[in-house]
Protein backbone atom coordinates (compact mmCIF):
# COMPACT_ATOMS: atom_id res chain seq x y z
CA UNK A 1 0.00 0.00 0.00
CA UNK A 2 2.74 2.44 0.62
CA UNK A 3 3.74 2.12 -2.77
CA UNK A 4 0.30 3.46 -3.72
CA UNK A 5 0.70 6.48 -2.44
CA UNK A 6 1.71 9.56 -3.64
CA UNK A 7 4.80 11.98 -2.40
CA UNK A 8 2.21 14.67 -1.84
CA UNK A 9 0.07 12.78 0.76
CA UNK A 10 1.65 14.34 3.73
CA UNK A 11 0.69 17.70 2.48
CA UNK A 12 -3.13 16.55 1.90
CA UNK A 13 -4.25 14.38 3.89
CA UNK A 14 -3.34 15.93 7.00
CA UNK A 15 -5.18 15.27 10.76
CA UNK A 16 -7.10 17.98 9.85
CA UNK A 17 -8.62 16.45 6.35
CA UNK A 18 -9.00 13.05 8.15
CA UNK A 19 -11.02 14.53 10.95
CA UNK A 20 -13.02 16.59 8.11
CA UNK A 21 -14.13 13.45 6.24
CA UNK A 22 -15.07 11.43 9.75
CA UNK A 23 -17.20 14.24 10.60
CA UNK A 24 -19.15 13.62 6.75
CA UNK A 25 -19.19 9.85 6.81
CA UNK A 26 -20.96 10.14 10.51
CA UNK A 27 -24.39 11.23 8.01
CA UNK A 28 -24.22 7.54 6.37
CA UNK A 29 -26.60 5.03 8.56
CA UNK A 30 -25.63 1.51 9.40
CA UNK A 31 -29.23 -0.95 9.07
CA UNK A 32 -28.53 -2.78 12.32
CA UNK A 33 -27.18 -6.05 12.04
CA UNK A 34 -30.73 -7.64 13.63
CA UNK A 35 -32.18 -6.49 10.48
CA UNK A 36 -29.86 -7.37 7.99
CA UNK A 37 -29.36 -11.19 9.71
CA UNK A 38 -33.43 -11.37 9.61
CA UNK A 39 -33.85 -10.22 5.71
CA UNK A 40 -30.73 -12.46 4.45
CA UNK A 41 -32.20 -15.72 6.56
CA UNK A 42 -35.67 -15.04 5.26
CA UNK A 43 -34.52 -14.74 1.54
CA UNK A 44 -32.52 -17.99 1.97
CA UNK A 45 -35.62 -19.66 2.81
CA UNK A 46 -37.70 -18.03 -0.02
CA UNK A 47 -35.17 -18.87 -2.83
CA UNK A 48 -37.02 -17.62 -5.48
CA UNK A 49 -35.20 -18.18 -8.87
CA UNK A 50 -34.68 -14.80 -11.17
CA UNK A 51 -34.16 -12.61 -8.24
CA UNK A 52 -32.62 -10.06 -10.08
CA UNK A 53 -35.40 -9.96 -12.97
CA UNK A 54 -38.11 -9.59 -9.97
CA UNK A 55 -36.26 -6.93 -8.30
CA UNK A 56 -36.33 -4.84 -11.97
CA UNK A 57 -39.77 -5.96 -12.04
CA UNK A 58 -40.64 -3.93 -8.97
CA UNK A 59 -38.34 -1.27 -10.05
CA UNK A 60 -40.56 -0.60 -12.89
CA UNK A 61 -43.31 -1.27 -11.44
CA UNK A 62 -42.53 1.99 -9.66
CA UNK A 63 -41.53 3.83 -12.12
CA UNK A 64 -45.13 3.57 -13.77
CA UNK A 65 -46.60 4.26 -10.36
CA UNK A 66 -44.84 7.66 -10.78
CA UNK A 67 -46.51 8.45 -14.37
CA UNK A 68 -49.65 7.40 -13.23
CA UNK A 69 -49.17 10.05 -10.37
CA UNK A 70 -48.13 12.85 -12.69
CA UNK A 71 -51.12 12.72 -14.95
CA UNK A 72 -53.58 12.32 -11.89
CA UNK A 73 -51.53 15.50 -10.68
CA UNK A 74 -53.10 17.55 -13.75
CA UNK A 75 -56.45 17.16 -12.75
CA UNK A 76 -56.46 18.03 -8.90
CA UNK A 77 -58.47 20.94 -7.48
CA UNK A 78 -56.71 22.95 -5.11
CA UNK A 79 -59.95 23.44 -3.75
CA UNK A 80 -60.54 20.03 -2.57
CA UNK A 81 -57.09 20.33 -0.72
CA UNK A 82 -57.90 23.81 1.25
CA UNK A 83 -61.37 23.04 2.00
CA UNK A 84 -63.43 19.63 0.55
CA UNK A 85 -66.64 20.41 1.92
CA UNK A 86 -67.01 23.19 -0.25
CA UNK A 87 -67.96 21.12 -3.11
CA UNK A 88 -69.74 18.18 -1.34
CA UNK A 89 -73.33 17.86 0.72
CA UNK A 90 -71.93 18.06 4.33
CA UNK A 91 -74.79 15.60 5.02
CA UNK A 92 -73.20 13.20 3.01
CA UNK A 93 -69.67 10.76 5.02
CA UNK A 94 -66.25 10.51 2.91
CA UNK A 95 -66.41 6.53 2.23
CA UNK A 96 -62.73 5.05 0.74
CA UNK A 97 -63.70 3.85 -2.71
CA UNK A 98 -60.21 1.91 -3.43
CA UNK A 99 -57.30 0.32 -1.37
CA UNK A 100 -53.58 1.97 -2.27
CA UNK A 101 -51.81 -0.39 -4.50
CA UNK A 102 -55.19 -0.91 -6.97
CA UNK A 103 -53.23 1.12 -9.64
CA UNK A 104 -51.12 -1.65 -11.13
CA UNK A 105 -49.16 -2.84 -8.40
CA UNK A 106 -50.25 -5.66 -5.90
CA UNK A 107 -47.76 -7.19 -3.51
CA UNK A 108 -48.08 -10.84 -4.02
CA UNK A 109 -45.28 -13.46 -3.21
CA UNK A 110 -42.95 -12.20 -5.85
CA UNK A 111 -43.11 -8.72 -4.99
CA UNK A 112 -43.03 -9.15 -1.45
CA UNK A 113 -39.39 -11.03 -1.92
CA UNK A 114 -38.34 -8.30 -4.45
CA UNK A 115 -38.99 -5.72 -2.21
CA UNK A 116 -37.47 -7.41 0.66
CA UNK A 117 -34.30 -7.54 -0.83
CA UNK A 118 -34.15 -4.18 -2.63
CA UNK A 119 -36.08 -1.79 -0.52
CA UNK A 120 -36.64 -2.35 3.13
CA UNK A 121 -33.12 -1.38 3.80
CA UNK A 122 -33.28 2.20 2.33
CA UNK A 123 -37.31 2.92 3.51
CA UNK A 124 -35.70 1.82 6.82
CA UNK A 125 -33.33 4.34 7.02
CA UNK A 126 -35.30 6.85 5.63
CA UNK A 127 -38.34 5.99 8.77
CA UNK A 128 -35.42 5.72 11.16
CA UNK A 129 -34.51 9.43 10.10
CA UNK A 130 -37.44 10.75 10.57
CA UNK A 131 -38.51 9.53 13.78
CA UNK A 132 -34.98 9.69 15.13
CA UNK A 133 -35.77 14.02 14.28
CA UNK A 134 -39.11 13.57 16.17
CA UNK A 135 -37.30 12.58 19.02
CA UNK A 136 -34.93 15.09 18.61
CA UNK A 137 -37.70 17.59 18.53
CA UNK A 138 -39.62 15.94 21.10
CA UNK A 139 -37.39 15.03 23.78
CA UNK A 140 -40.24 13.82 26.25
CA UNK A 141 -42.42 12.20 23.92
CA UNK A 142 -41.93 8.14 24.13
CA UNK A 143 -45.06 6.35 22.63
CA UNK A 144 -46.60 3.21 23.94
CA UNK A 145 -49.16 2.81 21.23
CA UNK A 146 -48.65 3.19 17.55
CA UNK A 147 -50.38 2.67 14.80
CA UNK A 148 -48.81 2.10 11.31
CA UNK A 149 -50.50 2.56 8.68
CA UNK A 150 -49.70 0.55 5.27
CA UNK A 151 -46.74 -1.12 7.41
CA UNK A 152 -45.86 -3.26 4.57
CA UNK A 153 -42.86 -5.48 5.81
CA UNK A 154 -42.55 -3.78 8.93
CA UNK A 155 -39.94 -1.09 8.14
CA UNK A 156 -41.44 1.57 10.75
CA UNK A 157 -41.67 -1.11 13.07
CA UNK A 158 -38.00 -1.92 13.17
CA UNK A 159 -37.26 1.79 13.45
CA UNK A 160 -39.48 2.19 16.22
CA UNK A 161 -37.74 -0.63 18.41
CA UNK A 162 -34.05 1.21 17.67
CA UNK A 163 -35.46 4.83 18.70
CA UNK A 164 -37.90 3.95 21.51
CA UNK A 165 -36.93 0.36 22.36
CA UNK A 166 -38.73 0.56 26.13
CA UNK A 167 -42.23 2.65 25.83
CA UNK A 168 -43.66 0.60 23.39
CA UNK A 169 -46.82 -1.48 24.63
CA UNK A 170 -48.43 -1.90 21.69
CA UNK A 171 -48.32 -1.12 17.73
CA UNK A 172 -51.24 -1.97 15.52
CA UNK A 173 -50.36 -2.59 11.72
CA UNK A 174 -52.91 -1.83 9.13
CA UNK A 175 -51.63 -3.81 5.74
CA UNK A 176 -53.71 -5.35 2.98
CA UNK A 177 -51.02 -7.65 1.63
CA UNK A 178 -51.13 -10.67 3.30
CA UNK A 179 -48.21 -11.67 1.34
CA UNK A 180 -47.02 -8.81 3.53
CA UNK A 181 -48.16 -9.51 6.36
CA UNK A 182 -46.75 -12.98 6.54
CA UNK A 183 -43.36 -11.74 5.78
CA UNK A 184 -43.33 -8.99 8.60
CA UNK A 185 -44.24 -11.72 10.96
CA UNK A 186 -41.53 -13.80 9.61
CA UNK A 187 -38.70 -11.21 10.05
CA UNK A 188 -39.80 -10.77 13.43
CA UNK A 189 -39.14 -13.92 14.66
CA UNK A 190 -35.93 -13.97 15.97
CA UNK A 191 -36.41 -11.03 18.06
CA UNK A 192 -37.08 -11.02 21.87
CA UNK A 193 -39.42 -9.03 24.07
CA UNK A 194 -41.63 -7.50 21.54
CA UNK A 195 -44.59 -5.30 22.14
CA UNK A 196 -47.97 -6.39 21.64
CA UNK A 197 -48.19 -6.38 17.62
CA UNK A 198 -51.83 -6.59 15.81
CA UNK A 199 -52.47 -6.90 12.29
CA UNK A 200 -55.48 -5.21 10.18
CA UNK A 201 -56.37 -5.30 6.95
CA UNK A 202 -58.26 -2.01 6.67
CA UNK A 203 -58.70 0.72 9.39
CA UNK A 204 -62.27 0.10 9.37
CA UNK A 205 -61.57 -3.43 10.78
CA UNK A 206 -59.26 -1.72 12.91
CA UNK A 207 -61.61 0.25 14.56
CA UNK A 208 -64.14 -2.71 14.91
CA UNK A 209 -62.05 -4.34 16.59
CA UNK A 210 -61.05 -1.99 18.93
CA UNK A 211 -62.79 0.05 22.07
CA UNK A 212 -63.24 3.22 21.64
CA UNK A 213 -60.96 4.27 23.81
CA UNK A 214 -58.33 2.21 22.72
CA UNK A 215 -58.62 3.61 19.40
CA UNK A 216 -56.36 6.76 20.07
CA UNK A 217 -52.72 6.44 19.42
CA UNK A 218 -49.87 8.36 20.95
CA UNK A 219 -48.08 8.07 17.14
CA UNK A 220 -49.77 7.56 13.99
CA UNK A 221 -47.52 6.78 10.97
CA UNK A 222 -48.10 6.60 7.72
CA UNK A 223 -45.18 5.47 5.31
CA UNK A 224 -44.70 4.93 0.77
CA UNK A 225 -48.27 4.33 0.82
CA UNK A 226 -50.50 7.42 0.27
CA UNK A 227 -48.59 7.63 -3.11
CA UNK A 228 -50.19 4.57 -4.15
CA UNK A 229 -53.68 5.80 -3.42
CA UNK A 230 -54.73 7.27 -6.66
CA UNK A 231 -57.35 9.48 -5.78
CA UNK A 232 -57.15 12.80 -3.81
CA UNK A 233 -60.29 12.25 -2.44
CA UNK A 234 -59.33 8.97 -0.68
CA UNK A 235 -55.96 10.01 0.34
CA UNK A 236 -57.75 13.31 1.97
CA UNK A 237 -60.26 10.33 3.71
CA UNK A 238 -57.18 8.51 4.58
CA UNK A 239 -55.24 11.29 6.55
CA UNK A 240 -58.33 12.23 8.08
CA UNK A 241 -59.30 9.15 9.29
CA UNK A 242 -55.45 8.57 10.79
CA UNK A 243 -55.78 11.95 12.47
CA UNK A 244 -58.96 11.02 14.49
CA UNK A 245 -56.82 8.12 15.69
CA UNK A 246 -54.13 10.20 16.72
CA UNK A 247 -53.75 11.44 20.27
CA UNK A 248 -50.63 13.03 19.96
CA UNK A 249 -48.32 13.18 16.60
CA UNK A 250 -49.35 12.09 13.38
CA UNK A 251 -45.93 11.36 10.67
CA UNK A 252 -46.71 10.96 6.64
CA UNK A 253 -43.53 10.28 4.81
CA UNK A 254 -43.55 10.00 0.52
CA UNK A 255 -40.75 9.70 -1.19
CA UNK A 256 -38.33 12.54 -2.00
CA UNK A 257 -39.82 13.33 -5.77
CA UNK A 258 -41.69 16.34 -6.52
CA UNK A 259 -45.15 14.19 -6.37
CA UNK A 260 -44.28 12.68 -3.13
CA UNK A 261 -43.32 16.36 -1.79
CA UNK A 262 -46.85 17.60 -3.44
CA UNK A 263 -48.75 15.04 -1.94
CA UNK A 264 -47.28 15.90 1.93
CA UNK A 265 -47.86 19.19 0.85
CA UNK A 266 -51.63 18.88 0.47
CA UNK A 267 -51.98 16.54 3.82
CA UNK A 268 -50.29 19.24 5.86
CA UNK A 269 -52.09 22.08 4.62
CA UNK A 270 -55.61 20.21 5.31
CA UNK A 271 -54.53 19.10 8.58
CA UNK A 272 -53.80 22.37 9.40
CA UNK A 273 -56.86 23.81 7.53
CA UNK A 274 -59.44 21.21 9.89
CA UNK A 275 -57.26 21.85 12.98
CA UNK A 276 -57.72 26.11 12.45
CA UNK A 277 -61.29 25.50 11.72
CA UNK A 278 -61.93 23.84 14.70
CA UNK A 279 -60.18 26.46 16.47
CA UNK A 280 -62.44 29.17 14.77
CA UNK A 281 -65.87 27.65 16.19
CA UNK A 282 -64.97 28.08 19.79
CA UNK A 283 -64.34 32.39 19.40
CA UNK A 284 -67.19 32.53 20.88
CA UNK A 285 -66.14 31.03 24.22
CA UNK A 286 -64.85 31.21 27.59
CA UNK A 287 -61.23 30.69 27.80
CA UNK A 288 -61.23 27.64 29.40
CA UNK A 289 -62.88 26.11 27.25
CA UNK A 290 -60.83 27.29 24.59
CA UNK A 291 -57.92 26.07 25.91
CA UNK A 292 -59.27 22.64 26.29
CA UNK A 293 -60.60 22.78 22.79
CA UNK A 294 -57.20 23.76 21.34
CA UNK A 295 -55.09 21.11 23.01
CA UNK A 296 -57.42 18.56 21.46
CA UNK A 297 -58.29 20.46 18.10
CA UNK A 298 -55.28 22.74 17.44
CA UNK A 299 -51.98 21.14 15.75
CA UNK A 300 -49.00 22.52 14.76
CA UNK A 301 -45.97 21.03 12.58
CA UNK A 302 -42.86 19.42 14.64
CA UNK A 303 -40.88 19.06 11.80
CA UNK A 304 -39.48 19.69 9.00
CA UNK A 305 -41.32 23.25 8.95
CA UNK A 306 -40.50 25.90 11.47
CA UNK A 307 -43.54 27.15 10.79
CA UNK A 308 -47.06 26.48 10.29
CA UNK A 309 -48.20 28.84 7.26
CA UNK A 310 -48.36 28.13 2.85
CA UNK A 311 -45.21 26.45 1.91
CA UNK A 312 -42.84 29.21 0.94
CA UNK A 313 -41.42 26.94 -2.24
CA UNK A 314 -44.86 26.84 -3.80
CA UNK A 315 -44.57 27.79 -7.31
CA UNK A 316 -40.61 28.40 -7.17
CA UNK A 317 -40.25 25.16 -9.25
CA UNK A 318 -38.50 23.45 -6.46
CA UNK A 319 -39.99 21.34 -3.69
CA UNK A 320 -38.90 20.00 -0.44
CA UNK A 321 -37.38 16.86 0.08
CA UNK A 322 -33.99 15.68 2.06
CA UNK A 323 -32.08 12.06 1.46
CA UNK A 324 -30.21 9.88 4.06
CA UNK A 325 -27.58 7.70 2.63
CA UNK A 326 -27.54 3.90 4.00
CA UNK A 327 -24.65 1.35 3.33
CA UNK A 328 -25.87 -1.11 1.27
CA UNK A 329 -26.67 -4.52 2.57
CA UNK A 330 -25.36 -8.02 0.96
CA UNK A 331 -29.01 -8.31 -0.36
CA UNK A 332 -28.88 -5.27 -2.21
CA UNK A 333 -25.43 -6.01 -3.09
CA UNK A 334 -26.36 -8.85 -4.32
CA UNK A 335 -29.58 -7.83 -6.22
CA UNK A 336 -29.23 -4.62 -7.82
CA UNK A 337 -28.21 -3.89 -10.65
CA UNK A 338 -26.20 -0.96 -11.98
CA UNK A 339 -26.22 1.02 -15.21
CA UNK A 340 -22.95 -0.27 -16.68
CA UNK A 341 -21.45 0.53 -13.67
CA UNK A 342 -20.41 -0.98 -10.69
CA UNK A 343 -22.90 -1.22 -8.13
CA UNK A 344 -21.24 1.40 -4.87
CA UNK A 345 -21.54 0.16 -1.69
CA UNK A 346 -23.93 2.68 -1.02
CA UNK A 347 -27.21 4.68 -1.63
CA UNK A 348 -29.56 7.74 -1.27
CA UNK A 349 -32.74 7.49 -0.05
CA UNK A 350 -34.60 10.63 -1.02
CA UNK A 351 -38.10 11.36 1.18
CA UNK A 352 -40.26 13.65 2.42
CA UNK A 353 -41.81 14.10 5.25
CA UNK A 354 -43.98 16.00 7.52
CA UNK A 355 -44.56 15.86 11.43
CA UNK A 356 -47.68 16.98 13.08
CA UNK A 357 -48.98 17.48 16.52
CA UNK A 358 -51.84 18.01 18.62
CA UNK A 359 -52.09 21.26 20.48
CA UNK A 360 -50.92 24.85 20.18
CA UNK A 361 -47.06 25.97 18.84
CA UNK A 362 -44.69 26.88 21.81
CA UNK A 363 -44.07 30.10 22.04
CA UNK A 364 -40.30 29.89 22.92
CA UNK A 365 -37.84 32.82 22.66
CA UNK A 366 -35.42 32.69 19.80
CA UNK A 367 -32.11 30.93 19.90
CA UNK A 368 -30.23 34.56 19.03
CA UNK A 369 -32.42 36.68 20.18
CA UNK A 370 -30.19 39.72 22.83
CA UNK A 371 -26.60 37.45 21.47
CA UNK A 372 -23.84 39.28 20.79
CA UNK A 373 -20.95 38.12 18.28
CA UNK A 374 -17.76 39.21 18.49
CA UNK A 375 -16.22 39.94 15.15
CA UNK A 376 -12.81 38.06 13.81
CA UNK A 377 -11.08 41.16 14.35
CA UNK A 378 -12.17 41.10 18.28
CA UNK A 379 -11.50 37.43 18.97
CA UNK A 380 -7.55 37.86 16.85
CA UNK A 381 -7.37 41.51 19.07
CA UNK A 382 -7.79 38.84 22.69
CA UNK A 383 -5.59 36.39 21.45
CA UNK A 384 -2.34 35.25 23.49
CA UNK A 385 0.87 33.94 22.16
CA UNK A 386 0.92 30.75 23.70
CA UNK A 387 -3.04 29.97 22.28
CA UNK A 388 -1.39 29.93 19.02
CA UNK A 389 1.09 27.08 20.18
CA UNK A 390 0.49 24.10 18.45
CA UNK A 391 0.99 20.21 20.31
CA UNK A 392 2.05 18.28 17.33
CA UNK A 393 2.35 15.02 19.17
CA UNK A 394 -1.23 15.75 21.00
CA UNK A 395 -2.79 15.99 17.02
CA UNK A 396 -1.43 12.99 15.06
CA UNK A 397 -1.65 11.18 18.24
CA UNK A 398 -5.47 11.19 18.45
CA UNK A 399 -6.35 10.70 14.90
CA UNK A 400 -7.27 6.94 15.56
CA UNK A 401 -10.17 8.43 18.28
CA UNK A 402 -11.86 10.72 15.82
CA UNK A 403 -12.85 8.24 13.11
CA UNK A 404 -16.36 6.61 13.40
CA UNK A 405 -17.61 3.33 13.20
CA UNK A 406 -14.52 1.39 13.19
CA UNK A 407 -16.28 -1.01 15.59
CA UNK A 408 -19.02 -1.45 13.50
CA UNK A 409 -17.77 -1.32 10.01
CA UNK A 410 -20.67 -3.25 7.14
CA UNK A 411 -18.28 -6.45 6.43
CA UNK A 412 -18.50 -6.36 2.74
CA UNK A 413 -17.63 -10.63 2.73
CA UNK A 414 -20.21 -11.51 4.62
CA UNK A 415 -22.81 -10.16 7.16
CA UNK A 416 -22.27 -13.20 9.83
CA UNK A 417 -18.80 -12.11 10.82
CA UNK A 418 -19.94 -9.07 12.74
CA UNK A 419 -21.26 -8.58 16.55
CA UNK A 420 -24.02 -7.07 17.68
CA UNK A 421 -22.27 -3.71 19.41
CA UNK A 422 -25.39 -2.62 20.74
CA UNK A 423 -27.40 -4.90 23.31
CA UNK A 424 -31.09 -5.58 23.13
CA UNK A 425 -32.35 -3.14 25.66
CA UNK A 426 -29.51 -0.85 25.65
CA UNK A 427 -30.18 2.83 25.03
CA UNK A 428 -29.71 4.28 21.57
CA UNK A 429 -27.28 7.12 21.66
CA UNK A 430 -27.71 10.32 20.90
CA UNK A 431 -25.93 11.71 18.43
CA UNK A 432 -24.53 15.40 19.36
CA UNK A 433 -27.90 15.93 20.83
CA UNK A 434 -26.26 17.85 24.27
CA UNK A 435 -28.51 20.67 23.54
CA UNK A 436 -32.05 20.22 21.88
CA UNK A 437 -33.54 22.97 19.84
CA UNK A 438 -36.83 24.16 21.07
CA UNK A 439 -40.41 24.03 19.13
CA UNK A 440 -40.53 27.60 18.86
CA UNK A 441 -40.67 29.51 15.68
CA UNK A 442 -36.92 30.67 15.70
CA UNK A 443 -35.05 27.43 14.35
CA UNK A 444 -35.07 27.61 10.29
CA UNK A 445 -34.17 24.21 8.14
CA UNK A 446 -31.81 24.09 5.74
CA UNK A 447 -33.47 22.62 3.06
CA UNK A 448 -30.65 22.28 -0.10
CA UNK A 449 -27.08 21.72 0.18
CA UNK A 450 -25.42 24.57 1.79
CA UNK A 451 -22.39 25.91 -0.86
CA UNK A 452 -19.05 26.64 0.83
CA UNK A 453 -17.47 29.01 -0.57
CA UNK A 454 -13.16 30.34 0.59
CA UNK A 455 -14.82 31.61 4.16
CA UNK A 456 -18.44 32.12 3.50
CA UNK A 457 -21.11 29.38 3.47
CA UNK A 458 -24.25 30.34 1.80
CA UNK A 459 -27.80 28.26 2.87
CA UNK A 460 -30.80 28.01 1.76
CA UNK A 461 -33.26 27.83 4.86
CA UNK A 462 -37.27 27.70 5.59
CA UNK A 463 -38.07 29.58 8.08
CA UNK A 464 -40.62 31.55 9.87
CA UNK A 465 -40.80 35.32 9.89
CA UNK A 466 -43.46 35.66 12.39
CA UNK A 467 -42.64 34.93 16.25
CA UNK A 468 -46.20 32.81 16.49
CA UNK A 469 -45.06 30.44 13.36
CA UNK A 470 -48.00 31.68 11.45
CA UNK A 471 -46.34 32.51 8.42
CA UNK A 472 -42.62 30.93 6.43
CA UNK A 473 -40.60 32.49 4.31
CA UNK A 474 -37.66 30.47 1.74
CA UNK A 475 -34.00 32.68 2.37
CA UNK A 476 -30.59 31.87 1.59
CA UNK A 477 -28.62 32.81 4.48
CA UNK A 478 -24.80 33.82 3.72
CA UNK A 479 -22.56 33.40 6.88
CA UNK A 480 -19.49 35.45 6.81
CA UNK A 481 -15.65 34.64 8.85
CA UNK A 482 -15.30 38.30 9.18
CA UNK A 483 -18.30 39.22 10.43
CA UNK A 484 -19.66 36.72 12.49
CA UNK A 485 -17.12 33.89 13.17
CA UNK A 486 -19.42 31.87 15.30
CA UNK A 487 -22.09 30.83 13.10
CA UNK A 488 -19.56 30.48 10.45
CA UNK A 489 -17.54 27.94 12.63
CA UNK A 490 -21.03 26.40 12.73
CA UNK A 491 -22.74 26.97 9.25
CA UNK A 492 -19.61 25.42 7.79
CA UNK A 493 -20.81 22.15 9.89
CA UNK A 494 -24.19 21.76 9.14
CA UNK A 495 -25.82 19.62 6.90
CA UNK A 496 -28.78 19.38 4.60
CA UNK A 497 -31.60 19.44 6.94
CA UNK A 498 -30.36 20.49 9.89
CA UNK A 499 -31.74 23.26 12.33
CA UNK A 500 -30.07 27.18 11.61
CA UNK A 501 -30.86 29.71 14.24
CA UNK A 502 -32.29 32.64 13.99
Amino acid sequence: MASLVPETAPKVLTAETLRSAAKLSERIHIVPIRLRRAIKKFLREQEKPNMKRKVLSLSESFSDIKEVNLQLCTSTSKELVEDPLKSMERSKRWKIKTSYGDIGLKYRDDETVAYVASRMPAVYSACYRVLSEVRRRLPGFSPSRVLDFGSGTGSVLWALREIWPRSLKRINLVEPSKSMQRTGQSLLQDLKDLPLIQSYDSIQELTRNLEKSDREHDLVIASYVLGEVPSLKDRITIVRQLWDLTRDVLVLVEPGTPHGSNIISQMRSHILWMAKRKCRKCDGSDEASKDIVASKSDAFVVAPCPHDGACPLENTGKYCHFVQRLERTSSQRAYKRSKGQPLRGFEDEKFCFVALRRGQRPQEPWPLDGMTFETLKEQHAKRRPEDLEIDYEDLYGSEDEDIPYEEDRVSYNSDFTETDAISEHEEVEEEGEDAHASLGSGWGRIIFPPVRRGKQVAMDVCRSIKRDGSEGSFDRVVITQSKNPTLHKQARKSFWGDLWPF
